[in-house]
């Protein structure tokens, strides 16, 4: 996902459900950018702000306590937004878009990095095994909380797709204002990048 974002010279990247700033660091590294990592959870920011600070990078990349559906910043704030494991969590998910290209520039890319169910149906009924046998059992064998991650993650994903197949997803990137919405399925089927350009605004009108 990071190696779509197109940042100019000393531009501003935001980085939603950043969670413990992993993608905020990369993107940092990579980019050049000042990033802003915003997530809901405040136990994980801490966590990020720990990890910038060993990276080196606390001068570059700040944090906000927020929710991806209503944003704290003015329109057209960011070069660039991510986002990375969200719409699963919110409610409406095409407001969610809206508001995140919301706060993109025109010309800016918007991009996501989401789990995904694979197509072939080998993959498929291995992923599934994976998801609703291997995970939990992991999950305990660490502890309480992970077995419950574990057990949670293989029907979230199945169940958003199908409230959401992807090609519903491309329609609300577009509804939103990005265009040359692409994707890029990885992982064996079990992993989705999606990326985009939010439109320049139409002058003839």
């Amino acid at each position: 996902m990071v190696s779509r974002v197109r940042v100019p010279p000393g531009g501003r990247v935001l980085d939603v459900a950043t969670g413990t700033a992993a993608v905020a660091v990369a993107l940092a590294a990579r980019t050049g950018a000042a990033v802003v990592g915003l997530d809901q959870s405040e136990p994980m920011l801490r966590t990020g702000v720990a990890r910038v600070k060993a990276a080196g990078l606390a001068s570059r990349i700040g944090f906000v306590l927020g929710q991806g559906q209503e944003l704290p910043f003015a329109g057209g704030s960011f070069d660039a937004v991510t986002f990375t494991y969200l719409l699963r969590y919110v409610d409406d998910p095409a407001a969610t878009l809206a508001e995140l290209a919301r706060v993109l520039r025109p010309g800016g890319t918007l991009a996501n990095l989401e789990f995904h169910v694979p197509t072939n149906a080998l993959w498929r009924g291995l992923w599934w095994l994976y998801t609703r046998l291997g995970l939990p059992v992991a999950g305990r064998v660490v502890s309480r909380p992970w077995y419950e991650v574990g057990k949670f993650l293989g029907p979230s994903i199945s169940g958003f797709y199908r409230r959401h197949p992807l090609e519903d997803q491309l329609v609300m990137w577009r509804a939103a204002g990005i265009s040359n919405v692409q994707t890029r399925v990885m992982s064996l089927g079990g992993g989705l990048v999606v990326w985009g350009t939010k439109q320049e605004p139409d002058r003839g009108r």
